[in-house]
């Protein structure tokens, strides 16, 4: 339930929040949504949006035996990885041998993922670092009051990690949600404790046991739109198969005011939300904002058919290179030379006076196929921004990175691309961090008028810094007027640090 600003007002200046008129708002939004509507939206979403939903994720993991492919390669695993379903007929073809084993009709397939680690490269420029939560309150306690609560809490939640398989999440399928889950119980015993006398920041490490964020995985969270275009809820659906084979499900309904969970479609919890009321517990959080869309944009969509041109034409390189890499000899007029073996030593001999042995194959010079090879994989650098630089690989055509800035030139689609998404990953942070707070103010835990729920977040700079220039900029701000301990907050030290003060 949102609290009107007067009556935050006269909450926080009675020491706790006003329960009872939460209660009084909350019979008028705990209405369920329509089981059809959401049988609906859960139809369509297994129907239409996992199937989709999966195979990115597949191309993402590219896990071991888990392929679909039927493509036969030299080596024994190769066929079985999701990525051989995107390769061409003629390298997924049957494949035939004959009883001997020859080489007839065989095909080497090479699986190169190269989306996992531009995914993993573009987390790592997010979230590589802790984020810092600030508070924009007016007042200096209540700001440390707050900070140390939120901090609490996230770091209860999992903290940097986290936010780490949210963004995963999110760059692999486009978007992700947060679900704010407070215990009314524990809440509710942290607020006596409160009205005894006792700090919120003294216990803030139990108010984080008290409320959990969670993360939704998308190909099981389904929004719930009604006929308006807006979310009326959000439902949580899971399958299961027990070890006898047996199939089962269970669906929890998000509303304002109301939670249902059900078992194969029947209800077995309705539960009234007497800590959010009309406030829906969920925060959609975009990887790169889409307009008009619901979903955002996918890291590994763009991707899906460049990795399926470069390992198409990585497996016809393998089967060039196979071919003539080993010497193979042309017999003719030789009887029973399939028999025979090639060797040092080895004699043959005849009676044909028109026999001959030819030899052919061995290593040939194929320019246009490397240079095909190198331009899918500059168009996979394009599509991500995530060049092999990023990850350490220096190649000589960069030319010299003499400072820091120079690195940042040649990073700077990557580093573009990573400012935008501290916009979307940063609101759907400060939305979470202010469904905290509301919970804490409703339960009496810590109340705080609406403005003083707003925070901003302190991303950190996603290359290397160094010390030196940190100090030497740190000391020159210093003299300017700013103070040793905002400078102490930023360099990332706590009070406790030796030789910190």
């Amino acid at each position: 339930m949102l609290l009107t600003p007067t009556d935050e007002r006269a909450a926080s200046q009675n020491g706790h929040a006003t329960t009872e008129l939460a209660s009084v708002d909350l019979h008028a939004a705990a209405e369920p949504i329509d089981d059809a509507l959401v049988e609906a939206a859960i139809d369509a979403h297994l129907t239409d949006t996992v199937p989709t939903l999966e195979r990115l994720w597949s191309y993402y993991r590219n896990e071991l035996g888990s392929g679909s492919g039927r493509a036969h390669a030299s080596g024994p695993h190769a066929a079985t990885l999701p990525q051989a379903a995107g390769l061409p007929a003629r390298l997924r073809g049957e494949h035939t041998v004959a009883f001997d084993d020859r080489w007839t009709g065989r095909r080497e397939v090479v699986i190169e993922n190269d989306i996992a680690w531009r995914v993993h490269t573009m987390i790592d420029f997010v979230f590589g670092k802790p984020v810092r939560i600030r508070s924009i309150a007016r007042d200096d306690e209540a700001r440390e009051r707050i900070e140390a609560v939120i901090d609490a809490v996230w770091e209860a939640s999992g903290g940097v990690s986290l936010l780490q398989d949210a963004a995963l999440l999110a760059h692999v399928f486009g978007s992700v949600e947060f679900v704010v889950r407070p215990d009314p119980l524990a809440l509710a015993a942290l607020a006596a404790e409160i009205d005894a006398g006792v700090s919120p920041g003294d216990i803030a490490q139990a108010i984080g046991e008290a409320i959990r964020i969670e993360v939704v995985d998308p190909r099981t969270g389904v929004p719930i739109i009604d006929a308006a275009g807006r979310m009326a809820g959000f439902a949580i659906h899971t399958e299961h198969v027990s070890s006898a084979g047996e199939r089962s499900s269970t669906t929890e309904v998000l509303c304002p005011g109301l939670r249902r969970v059900l078992r194969d479609g029947e209800v077995v919890i309705e539960a009234e939300d007497a800590v959010f009321g009309s406030t829906l517990p969920v925060v959609h959080v975009q990887n790169l904002s889409q307009p008009m869309r619901y979903a955002g944009l996918s890291e590994v969509e763009p991707l899906v058919p460049l990795q399926d041109e470069l390992n198409a034409r990585l497996s016809d390189r393998a089967r060039r290179v196979t071919m003539q890499s080993f010497r193979m000899w042309l017999a003719k007029g030789i009887e029973n030379f399939e028999a025979s073996q090639v060797g040092p030593g080895v004699v043959w001999s005849t009676d044909n006076p028109d026999a001959s042995i030819d030899s052919f194959g061995g290593d040939a010079a194929s320019p246009s196929e490397a240079a095909h090879i190198a331009e899918v994989r500059e168009a996979m650098d394009k599509a991500s921004t995530v060049p092999p630089l990023a990850t350490g690989v220096v190649q000589g055509r960069i030319g010299n990175l003499s400072s820091a800035q120079a690195l940042r030139v040649t990073l700077v689609g990557l580093l573009a691309k990573t400012a935008r998404k501290r916009v979307t990953y940063g609101r759907g942070i400060a939305e979470v961090s202010r469904l905290v707070l509301q919970a804490l103010s409703v339960t009496g835990v810590m109340p705080t008028p609406m403005r003083d729920r707003m925070v901003r977040l302190d991303w950190p700079d996603p290359l290397p810094e160094d010390l030196l220039d940190q100090t030497l900029a740190a000391q020159r701000l210093v003299s300017l007027g700013v103070s040793p301990e905002q400078m102490r907050d930023e360099l990332g030290y706590e009070p406790t640090d030796a030789g910190v003060q």
